[in-house]
């Protein structure tokens, strides 16, 4: 879990510092998570869960869930301007419409 931790924040370019700003914590309490040498408690799982944009679920076992997609294009697509939205809707319609055509 700790290895999913730290390329979770790698992958969101965030620093630790940042990370440990955000969750109340010292930079080398996030040193130590991310090596492997403290435990996170289930309440430090979910601030993680939460900044990082990853299902709890993902975090703990390493694989997404649709459950864990469906959550993050969700809260992704909630964020957007209502033109964006329509935009991401219509795209979605076209690739419906035209996927066996797309797929021969």
């Amino acid at each position: 879990m700790h290895e999913r931790l730290k390329q979770a924040r790698k992958n969101l370019r965030l620093t630790q510092e940042f990370v440990a700003k955000h969750m109340g914590m010292a930079r080398t309490t996030i040193v130590a998570i991310e090596a492997g040498k403290r435990d996170v408690t289930a309440e430090e799982l979910a601030a993680f869960s939460e900044l990082y944009g990853i299902p709890m679920e993902e975090i703990i076992h390493g694989k997404p869930t649709d459950a864990g997609k469906v959550a993050m294009f969700a809260r992704a697509f909630s964020e957007l301007s209502d033109i964006d939205q329509n935009e991401i809707i219509s795209l979605m319609r076209f690739k419906k419409r035209h996927k066996g055509i797309l797929n021969v």
